[in-house]
């Protein structure tokens, strides 16, 4: 009893496990894995909490077979070499490695050797994306299952149990709680299975009893609770999503959703990424509709890096909601885009002779800049003069949609084009 109450409740069989339906049950994979007896190296990932050691433990109990721990950042080499020792080809040794992004390139290097000549398998845990962080070569060996967040109802059906548990839980502590406050605790730690039990055994050990009974209200969970994490770790994986979400959502024009995700940012306390990605959004998302907000953009992230937060919020919420109520236009670096794809048809890319550089002595005699014709000499400051490499001439890349966002910008574009036209 010593152990944390999540530590004791540690499934010990995949039938305990809860949530993650889309891996476990009739015909699931990881059920057919225990079912066929035969385990390949896997990685899975997902947020903190959701179970990655727990049905790594869960595979280890059903299959008979203990695994061997090892942490990428904590252990050495000489660890894993201690480890290897145990299996061999054909009689593998199954190691779980937790935080297995952390693997550094003489550990990866050496348990690569080992999972190709079949001496060890591996079950890697990680919360960070395994597409963006995992050895290429480590992540072409194993079978990647991502875990999904757990509803409120699956942590308050694991608390149940620890509550009956006379074994591993408190089932022998009478407690008197009702489903709403277990339901509450699965909410206030975002699905986060270890910190609800941790959470729920707290609040058990630290009430006094009366007449013999524990009872645990809401009140007490919230005593209890460690505050609630919804912005996330701002180097994990999980960050880059709500980095991702924000844009897309102001993209989309949705307000309250970019408020939603900027509140869970500031949460984590990036102001740097923030800051970087309102400046990206201004220029890609809203550009040539609006092309006041990129100033006004980087006049509210300047405000926001001398005031520091919590201040920075204010002048943050602002341009948020001002970058997502305005007009969107991309077809600026859309049009760069087409520009940068059509230098590798092969065409012949020398520039024009009369664009040439003509400022040194002798470039006349080469042809550099004889009969270019200076544009501010002419009406309206526009000449019908070739710019475009000879392969070229025909390419447009600027393409506009019928949208009165652009309107301005359109026109100019089609009357600057008539004028060089008539000549």
């Amino acid at each position: 009893m010593n152990q944390p109450l999540a530590t004791r409740m540690r499934p010990t069989s995949l039938s305990e496990v809860v949530g993650q339906d889309h891996l476990i049950g009739d015909r699931k994979v990881l059920t057919r894995i225990v079912n066929s007896r035969q385990i390949a190296s896997i990685v899975l990932y997902g947020p903190p909490g959701v179970g990655k050691t727990s049905i790594a433990h869960a595979l280890s109990g059903d299959l008979g077979v203990p695994f061997r721990y090892f942490n990428a950042g904590a252990h050495s080499k000489k660890d894993l070499q201690t480890i290897a020792k145990d299996g061999a080809p054909g009689n593998p040794a199954i190691i779980l490695i937790d935080e297995v992004h952390r693997l550094d390139k003489p550990k990866q290097d050496f348990l690569l050797m080992q999972i190709e000549d079949g001496s060890l398998i591996m079950v890697g845990a990680t919360t960070e994306n395994p597409y963006m962080s995992i050895n290429p070569a480590l992540r072409s060996r194993s079978h990647i299952f991502e875990l999904k967040p757990i509803s409120s109802k699956n942590v308050a059906e694991r608390l149940s149990v620890a509550l009956t548990d006379t074994e591993r839980g408190l089932g022998n502590i009478k407690t008197n709680i009702d489903n709403k406050t277990l339901h509450h605790i699965g909410e206030q730690t975002n699905g986060d299975i270890r910190s609800a039990l941790n959470t729920l055994e707290l609040a058990v050990m630290s009430t006094e009893p009366k007449n013999g009974i524990c009872t645990i209200n809401r009140d007490i969970i919230n005593t209890c609770l460690q505050q609630r994490q919804i912005g996330g770790d701002k180097d994990g994986d999980s960050h880059y999503n709500l980095l991702s979400a924000f844009q897309k959502s102001i993209r989309g024009s949705d307000a309250d959703a970019a408020l939603h995700y900027l509140a869970r940012l500031i949460q984590a306390g990036d102001l740097i990424s923030i800051n970087r990605r309102l400046l990206v959004i201004a220029y890609e998302d809203i550009s040539l509709a609006s092309p006041e907000l990129g100033q006004e953009t980087l006049a509210a992230v300047t405000v926001a890096e001398r005031v520091g937060l919590p201040e920075a919020r204010i002048p943050l919420a602002q341009i948020t909601v001002r970058l997502a109520l305005s007009a969107k236009s991309n077809i600026a670096y859309k049009a760069l885009d087409r520009a940068t794809e059509a230098l590798n048809t092969g065409r012949d890319l020398t520039v024009p002779k009369h664009l040439q550089d003509a400022h040194y002595q002798g470039a006349s005699k080469l042809g550099h800049g004889v009969g270019y014709k200076y544009p501010h000499n002419f009406r309206y400051g526009i000449t019908d003069q070739q710019y475009l490499p000879d392969g070229f001439l025909s390419d447009r890349y600027l393409q506009f949609r019928d949208s009165q966002d652009t309107e301005i910008i359109q026109n100019s574009y089609c009357k600057i084009n008539e004028i060089v036209k008539r000549g």
